[in-house]
């Protein structure tokens, strides 16, 4: 018989709760049940006045509203007011009746901007604890890596700023040549208005640059829980934040880690040093050096006890002036002056040899050298990085809103940065329990106990 549904019934009476009406396998319950902002309130009591004004959101229903944004892939707070009020997952989520008015959306904007950048970065370490406690992570084997967030502003708020370089006087060519290394080149360079936060940058070198920032992102190896994050210009290379980010993370966690992975952006000089003084094992792939002379440094031997550099004929390179990330080395002229090679070596107008050697030189030949004795396991745990580390950049950006910067200025890209982060930890958390009560309910269907149908 073919059916009929009344559709202008309306209902005088609800009982029970909103949760009998979301499914137990919904992403904000299986969140719910791991999400603890107890002690939230205490936390933001000194950004309220006591006894004056009206009364606030509620703290843990602001946090609530924003995580169940992110984890639903709504960044925007008008459009994400806009679903709350017809989606009841998300009242439920956040403790918001059928009756009752939700916040303006200009709300969780203020909150942002009273409570701060760190206030929320502690909600970020206290989703890491969690998972910590639950043993989801180790904080043992650690994937490092970064990636560019675009900034939220037009094209049409870029604007050309000429740069001019004034050399001191005190500095000769090889000086000046060896600082204008890395840097970006060319008489104009862009910068934003409209945010002067964002940088220019690209992650390919047949792209365009964008006004950008970045986020470096320190990821557990066991189940990818993320273990620390820092948001920074776009311009800021990954290997002044390596060092760093090991010590954050060794503070959060408490625990010492052993090996740290990362792509060959990380291959540089100061960060196998760092990383070895520290007694950590990095699995990063050395690069090879770039070739720009036809003696290249790779031919001249650095012998570490004597700190002395020896060129392809044996004759003696002393050091002399540091520079910022290391020394010159500088030959006597006279055993130059005769070297069959001192065509190809010299450049125009030098009588000697000038090398610039790094301060941790010794430890990226050892790096060179242990790249090609990487065993299976190195090369395993290192694909590993792949779909731990850019694996967790890719949910976020597809699933969460990472792929665009929703507010502008670096306070507000770190709060996003933080929320989002502390929704995927939650969510592998929640992933581990239901994995867990999935185990113990096997293991009780296979007891002995359970097949006679005995109670246990």
């Amino acid at each position: 018989m073919l059916g009929r549904k009344e559709r202008d019934q309306l209902e005088l009476f609800i009982t029970g709760s909103l949760k009998q009406l979301v499914p137990d396998e919904h992403v904000l319950a299986r969140v719910d049940r791991v999400l603890d902002l107890s002690w939230l309130r205490q936390e933001v009591t000194d950004c309220y006045c006591a006894n004056d004004g009206r009364p606030g959101i509620d703290p843990e229903a602001a946090v609530r509203l924003m995580l169940a944004g992110l984890l639903s892939g709504i960044v925007h707070d008008r459009k994400l007011m806009r679903e709350a009020q017809v989606n009841i997952a998300i009242r439920w989520f956040v403790g918001y009746g059928l009756h009752e008015q939700l916040p303006h959306h200009s709300s969780l904007t203020r909150i942002r901007q009273r409570w701060g950048e760190e206030r929320f970065r502690r909600i970020f370490k206290r989703t890491v604890e969690a998972c910590l406690k639950a043993k989801i992570a180790t904080a043992e084997v650690v994937h490092i890596d970064a990636s560019l967030i675009r900034a939220n502003v037009s094209w049409d708020s870029l604007t050309e700023q000429h740069v001019v370089d004034v050399l001191s006087e005190n500095q000769n060519e090889d000086e000046s040549e060896a600082e204008k290394t890395g840097r970006q080149s060319g008489k104009y360079k862009k910068v934003c208005t409209t945010d002067p936060d964002a940088t220019m940058a690209t992650n390919a070198r047949n792209r365009r640059l964008e006004p950008s920032y970045k986020q470096h992102t320190a990821v557990d190896d066991k189940v990818g829980v993320i273990l620390d994050v820092a948001v920074t210009t776009g311009q800021t290379n990954e290997g002044e934040m390596i060092e760093p980010q090991v010590d954050e993370v060794e503070a959060i966690t408490g625990i010492d880690i052993k090996t740290v992975t990362a792509d060959a952006g990380y291959a540089y000089a100061k960060v196998y040093g760092a990383l070895e003084r520290r007694g950590i094992d990095a699995l990063i792939p050395a690069k090879a050096e770039p070739i720009k002379s036809r003696v290249p440094l790779r031919r001249f031997r650095y012998d570490a006890k004597h700190d002395i550099l020896k060129c392809p004929r044996g004759r003696v390179l002393r050091p002399a002036r540091p520079i910022k990330h290391g020394r010159f080395f500088y030959s006597k002229a006279k055993d130059c002056a005769r070297c069959p090679l001192k065509g190809d070596c010299l450049s125009k107008g030098r009588v000697n040899k000038a090398v610039v050697v790094g301060n941790d030189y010794p430890a990226l030949l050892r790096a060179r050298r242990r790249r090609e004795r990487w065993s299976w396991q190195d090369r395993r745990l290192y694909q590993r990085h792949r779909w731990r580390s850019e694996g967790f950049h890719g949910e976020a950006k597809t699933w969460h809103g990472l792929a665009r910067a929703i507010r502008r200025g670096l306070p507000n890209m770190k709060i996003q940065a933080y929320l989002t982060a502390a929704a995927i930890n939650l969510k592998r958390l929640a992933a581990a329990l239901v994995a867990l009560l999935l185990c113990l309910i096997a293991s009780l269907d296979a007891s002995p106990s359970a097949s006679r149908g005995v109670p246990g």
